[in-house]
């Protein structure tokens, strides 16, 4: 069983910054395609990166020359860089791990971007 802990999320003003980090543990972190998702309030989860472990990445579309999404397999770790935060991006982001038919979620992290 895979397990993931997300952390870096909080309160930024606009035009600000912040870095988010998922922790795995349980599972073979080098051979997951690992990904950043969010949900706000009221709306639907949305992808907003993603990292395969042949390095590949994905954006959203909202997010593309702002956020980078990067990982560290000695470190089980997967990260994403914000920069450039808009209100617009105030969510809970999640973390989610998936390999060979399996996948799991982190509890997610707030992110709030003031105006």
């Amino acid at each position: 069983q895979v397990h993931l802990v997300e952390s870096g999320g909080g309160l930024v003003q606009a035009g600000g910054s912040l870095r988010l980090s998922c922790a795995t543990s349980g599972g073979v972190f080098s051979r997951a395609a690992m990904g950043w998702y969010r949900q706000a309030p009221g709306k639907q989860r949305e992808l907003v990166a993603t990292v395969t472990s042949g390095l590949s990445t994905t954006y959203a579309d909202s997010v593309k020359g702002r956020f980078t999404i990067s990982r560290d397999n000695a470190r089980s770790t997967v990260t994403l860089q914000m920069n450039s935060l808009k209100p617009e991006d105030t969510a809970v982001y999640l973390c989610k791990y998936r390999s060979l038919g399996y996948e799991t979620w982190g509890q997610g992290t707030q992110v709030t971007v003031s105006s």
